[in-house]
């Protein structure tokens, strides 16, 4: 069997997911949501269809899991859609930039930016990430910088999210493993993502995204000042951290403490980053941003903050594109100003 029977079987088919999905809101059609998905899921696990058929669907929905929460049946879709990219992308099938990912990944080391490992004497340690040291590197510095109590360890691997997103998922459960091996104690992470999928391996009681780290550490933080006023702050959720770990107050009351907070209309919803699938998707992935740009013309935002790498590569690249002059930054980094200024 292709999926967790268990799990299929929670679908009631009520449809409270298809507003919230953001496929199913460029295309307004059925099997272009969670529900039509699933019925196709079923259909492939009854042999009523050839797994095939699941194929196109699996590369057009971005796993926002943004379904997830409103589901009242308390469907794990994100499991699901794993479980079908771990069975369908296979060799032909699984998308060439994908392929080009897992073998950097295989081939080459990435190299992180600490020369030395820091031993704090503390049960904390800093996770440094794989792509995030290629595409977002700053966000782990600053963290390292503004606490010394962290230990770093600078030889650990990968989180195996990526493979686990993109069907290789039993070989990402063993990455999470080795990494929870690797570092014993509690892990603080500066992306959300990688979060998500470590905490569903090694337990949420040992992962700690860097905005709910840093919550009960907001005491010394000072306002950001621009031109004599404070900094206009803006958030985008990640999916991930938002829709798989729960994560919404934290950034929001950090960011309240260094400037005048906005509420982005629809921050929750998908920038299009989604791990890979704004580099597979390009097109769908900009449909899918379209309307958050809009709305960030309109607000002047001195600062769009994110907590995940991705989020962070997708909005600096679109915003530029859009000739929006708003920095996208990670919460991290602008933590990090916030305390040098209090100095």
């Amino acid at each position: 069997m292709i999926f967790t029977q268990s799990k299929l079987d929670r679908c009631i088919s009520c449809g409270y997911c298809l507003p919230h999905c953001p496929t199913y809101q460029i295309t307004k059609k059925e099997e272009n949501s969670p529900r039509g998905r699933i019925t196709l899921m079923r259909a492939v696990q009854n042999e009523t269809l050839p797994a095939q058929s699941l194929l196109p669907e699996t590369k057009f929905c971005l796993g926002c899991r943004a379904c997830e929460p409103v589901c009242p049946a308390g469907v794990e879709y994100g499991v699901l859609l794993e479980e079908a990219r771990n069975h369908l992308w296979q060799g032909k099938n699984r998308p060439f930039i994908v392929r080009g990912l897992f073998l950097l990944l295989k081939f080459l080391k990435v190299k992180n930016q600490f020369r030395k490992n820091r031993d704090s004497q503390s049960n904390k340690y800093l996770m440094l990430g794989c792509f995030e040291q290629l595409v977002a590197p700053q966000a782990a510095k600053d963290l390292a910088k503004i606490d010394p109590t962290i230990s770093i360890t600078k030889s650990q691997g990968c989180c195996g999210a990526l493979h686990a997103h993109n069907g290789e998922l039993e070989t990402g459960k063993e990455m999470a493993a080795k990494l929870g091996l690797d570092l014993p104690g509690n892990i603080v992470t500066t992306s959300a993502g990688c979060a998500s999928h470590l905490a569903s391996v090694i337990g949420k009681d040992r992962v700690i995204e860097f905005s709910q780290y840093w919550s009960e550490r907001t005491s010394d933080l000072t306002p950001i000042m621009r031109n004599g006023r404070n900094i206009r702050i803006g958030f985008q959720d990640s999916c991930h951290g938002r829709n798989g770990l729960g994560i919404f107050k934290e950034p929001r009351e950090i960011l309240k403490k260094l400037g005048e907070y906005v509420e982005v209309p629809g921050a929750a919803d998908c920038c299009g980053a989604a791990g890979t699938y704004s580099l597979i998707n390009k097109k769908n992935s900009r449909k899918v941003l379209a309307p958050k740009i809009d709305n960030l013309k309109e607000l002047d935002l001195d600062y769009l903050v994110t907590i995940n790498p991705g989020c962070t590569r997708q909005l600096k690249s679109e915003l530029k594109r859009n000739r929006i002059k708003t920095e996208v930054v990670h919460l991290a980094s602008l933590v990090a100003l916030s305390k040098s200024l209090s100095v």
